[in-house]
């Protein structure tokens, strides 16, 4: 599929130096990949539409064309956040990851696409979102991390201001995850506002987007000590 066709059926435009950019990102994750363990998926036409158009699906949940501070808990190789401000350079983005070799490639990413008003940082959720760091800092949490919703939300609804939304990606159905996770969720300041389901562009590919609204402080025992939230869910 072409990349171009992708992103009108996502209604977006990008002018020949973003498209640059993404393979320009393109050629930068296959040439790290060879050597540290970025992504399975390297074929163009896959990393287009999985990693590309599945980033930027976020506009599906989200008025992307806002100014808007945003940030990827557990980013991995980028995703959602690079393409996201590649698209939408209106964003400012803060990339967050536990592995430092992984931030290294994001520093070497950001460097050479050109890209302002974005930040790597190495570090775990759990410490970032304490009261003297990132806390409740941000419009928007974002995250393509695979987790169950309730661990998920324990990581990421901290960082949320009172008014913003965390959106979790997800590629699966999930009625009995999401009934699981109302209690964390309420128990973390927020409350479900709806769930995005669509197939990725020109493909059979299944993905939803859960919305949480903030409404309220996250009590400040959350997140628990490094680990605890994966171990035992709320």
């Amino acid at each position: 599929m072409d990349f171009k066709t992708g992103l009108e059926a996502l209604g977006i435009c990008l002018n020949e130096f973003q498209l640059k950019q993404f393979m320009r990102y393109y050629a930068l994750l296959v040439e790290w990949n060879s050597f540290m363990n970025l992504t399975a998926i390297t074929e163009y036409d896959e990393v287009c539409t999985k990693h590309f158009l599945d980033s930027l699906s976020l506009c599906k949940a989200l008025d992307c064309t806002r100014e808007l501070t945003v940030i990827d808990v557990g980013t991995g190789a980028g995703f959602p956040g690079i393409p996201l401000k590649i698209a939408f350079p209106n964003l400012s983005i803060t990339l967050l990851d536990s592995l430092g070799k992984r931030v290294n490639f994001l520093k070497e990413v950001i460097g050479a696409l050109g890209l302002e008003g974005i930040e790597a940082i190495h570090g775990r959720a759990e410490d970032y979102a304490k009261p003297n760091m990132l806390r409740e800092q941000f419009d928007v949490c974002v995250s393509r991390a695979v987790a169950n919703l309730s661990s998920l939300s324990e990581y990421c609804i901290p960082y949320v201001k009172v008014g913003g939304l965390f959106i979790s990606y997800k590629s699966e159905k999930l009625a009995e995850e999401k009934a699981a996770a109302e209690h964390a969720v309420s128990l973390l300041g927020g409350e479900f506002l709806e769930q995005v389901e669509f197939f990725l562009p020109n493909s059979d590919i299944y993905r939803n987007l859960v919305v949480i609204k903030k409404g309220k402080c996250t009590p400040k025992k959350y997140p628990r000590k490094a680990g605890v939230p994966t171990k035992e869910p709320l």
